[in-house]
């Protein structure tokens, strides 16, 4: 073992006389730095936009006047997609889905505000961020500066020379492989700080974090075993160059994006105006709750009559417009909820098919563990539409079931003619105060890290085959 951290601490220092790979290093560590720093500021800054705009969203709501209460169903409120300090490692699909729902009767918005949509087309190139600068740039730097580290001196003939003065073949690559390790953990150091300093303001998130920074030195790890491995194994340094550069290429560039194209090919989305269409078609079969002669609400109505045993709607308990704008609003919401569940399952198929494919690469496999982590991935997405949707259901029902309970049949009949009976249709504002706000925390701590575990299996078995390959190399003797 000695020998092994000897072999490290001259190969350290082999790399600290190269003053290109000195000056790159610092370089890399400087971006990394400015974007833990940028994500950090613009994650606190956007989660407490995020809040205030739901508080203000939510008083707005609560301090309307005395209203008719199928007014406040069109009035309607906001949703907003909540923020937490993790996600400042890696913003995930938040710039591209949206984080703000609006929430009215008959109707299920789509989300809206992606920082994607909101800003300019470079967004679009990547942003820069501690996951994306460990995804995409430390790789980089690593291959450049590990490349040559064996097959240089085979070439030079000190590899021999280190062997006949008692160095074996598994030290001499155990050596270089764990001083390559030390600069792949140094150029880390500022992604994992900005996920210490998400700690420090989320505590209860630690366990996530560690299994995050886990995720990424694993991926790291990866690198370092792999460049270790073509170095030993390249005729040449060129030939060693030219292949880490190109694996760099097709496993971080190409492969996850020909992955997210063959998802999409293999489950398809309709696009917004197809399904607008198909959602417009459907309602027309429904039924009209504004039409009180329409067949299936004429049906409603005298099942109404019997189970209450009138002949009139004049005659119920209650007021029948109400009741028959929470049967619409079951009605509508159903439909909604089975398309957007629909709409869900392709996009959850599309992501099980890129977990499939992250075997090819596991870059796909460490951005689907960090954005897990973040709980910005598709499922948190997901997840926060649905209960923007079911808080939507809920505020509405609330809001027919005071229109049912709180507005006379006779005044609200005459209210649109008659002045007076538009002002005793009108129900207290402070009903509209008792209305729950929305309220999201996002999905568990648990079922975010189990939500890592199939991408860092996917890394651990890469790293496995790699240990292997080395392992077969290290038994034989260098030419």
């Amino acid at each position: 073992m000695s020998r092994v951290r000897a072999i490290a601490a001259l190969q350290l220092r082999l790399f600290g006389r190269a003053r290109l790979a000195v000056v790159a290093l610092v370089l890399l560590g400087m971006l990394s730095a400015i974007a833990a720093v940028t994500g950090a500021s613009q994650a606190s800054r956007m989660a407490a936009d995020r809040a205030a705009a739901q508080m203000a969203a939510n008083t707005q709501f609560a301090n309307q006047p005395d209203r008719h209460p199928h007014r406040m169903v069109h009035y309607g409120t906001y949703a907003l997609r909540p923020l937490g300090p993790l996600a400042a490692f890696d913003p995930g699909v938040d710039a591209f889905a949206g984080s703000l729902i609006y929430l009215e009767g008959h109707r299920q918005n789509a989300t809206t505000l992606g920082a994607a949509r909101e800003s300019s087309g470079l967004i679009r190139f990547g942003q820069l961020t501690p996951a994306f600068v460990l995804r995409v740039l430390v790789p980089l730097l690593l291959v450049f500066i590990g490349f040559a580290m064996i097959v240089a001196e085979r070439e030079a003939g000190l590899l021999r020379l280190q062997l006949t003065h008692g160095a074996s073949t598994g030290a001499l690559i155990a050596g270089k492989a764990l001083a390559l390790g030390l600069v792949a953990g140094l150029a880390a150091l500022p992604a994992l700080a900005a996920l210490a300093h998400a700690v420090v303001q989320a505590p209860q998130d630690a366990a996530v974090a560690a299994l995050m920074a886990l995720a990424a030195l694993l991926w790291l790890a990866l690198w370092v075993l792999g460049i270790t491995l073509v170095s030993v194994r390249a005729r040449s340094a060129q030939a060693a160059l030219m292949a880490l550069v190109l694996a760099w290429a097709v496993l971080v560039v190409l492969v996850p994006r020909v992955a997210a194209g063959v998802a999409a090919l293999a489950y398809p989305l309709p696009t917004k105006a197809e399904t607008d269409l198909i959602i417009h078609q459907e309602l027309r079969g429904l039924g009209d709750s504004h039409n009180p002669n329409d067949p299936h609400f004429a049906a409603f109505k005298a099942a109404l009559l019997k189970r209450h045993g009138v002949t009139r709607v004049e005659d119920l308990p209650f007021n029948y417009r109400g009741a028959m704008s929470t049967e619409g609003e079951r009605l509508t919401s159903q439909l909604f909820a089975r398309h957007a569940a629909q709409l869900a399952a392709v996009q959850l198929q599309q992501h099980r098919l890129l977990e499939m494919l992250g075997v090819v690469s596991p870059a796909i496999g460490f951005a689907q563990a960090s954005m897990a982590g973040a709980a910005t991935d598709l499922a948190s997405h997901i997840a926060f539409q649905d209960a923007a949707e079911a808080h939507r259901y809920r505020l509405i029902q609330s809001l027919n079931g005071l229109h049912t309970f709180q507005v006379r049949a006779g005044d609200d009949a005459a209210r649109n003619r008659d002045p007076i009976a538009e002002r005793q249709s009108r129900v207290s504002a402070r009903f509209w105060a008792e209305q729950t706000p929305f309220h999201h925390q996002g999905p568990a701590r648990a079922d975010r890290m189990a939500g890592m575990l199939p991408a860092l299996a996917v890394m651990l078995l890469w790293g496995a085959a790699l240990l292997w390959l080395l392992a077969r190399a290290s038994r034989q003797e260098p030419a």
